[in-house]
């Protein structure tokens, strides 16, 4: 079970964040963008796989080293294996029922 959450002030430079369980959106339009939305349960699987709080340490050793390599925030949260995963495949609405455990490994 997904929680979306709306919230303006928490959203300068992003649209939303998944932090399992819930999607935080920066409006009630984000919500039907199936796109976004599935771009957001990728991560909500990778944090369930990683049982939650590994991921998140994962993803900011992960962005600290692509930050210090590419010496661009963006450039460094683009290169992050679980978005390059989620990114890949947010256009595959049907992604998350064929995808195999530890999926974002291959994005590493």
């Amino acid at each position: 079970m997904v929680i979306y959450i709306y919230t303006k002030r928490l959203f300068t430079k992003f649209s939303g964040c998944a932090v399992w369980p819930i999607i935080f959106l920066k409006s009630e339009d984000f919500k039907n963008d199936k796109i976004f939305v599935n771009h957001e349960k990728i991560h909500l699987r990778q944090q369930l796989e990683l049982l939650i709080v590994p991921f998140y340490i994962w993803y900011a050793v992960e962005f600290c080293v692509h930050l210090i390599r590419l010496k661009s925030k963006y450039k460094a949260y683009r290169a992050i294996s679980f978005e390059r995963e989620a990114y890949a495949n947010e256009n595959d609405l049907g992604y998350l029922k064929k995808r195999s455990f530890w999926a974002y490994l291959r994005w590493i």
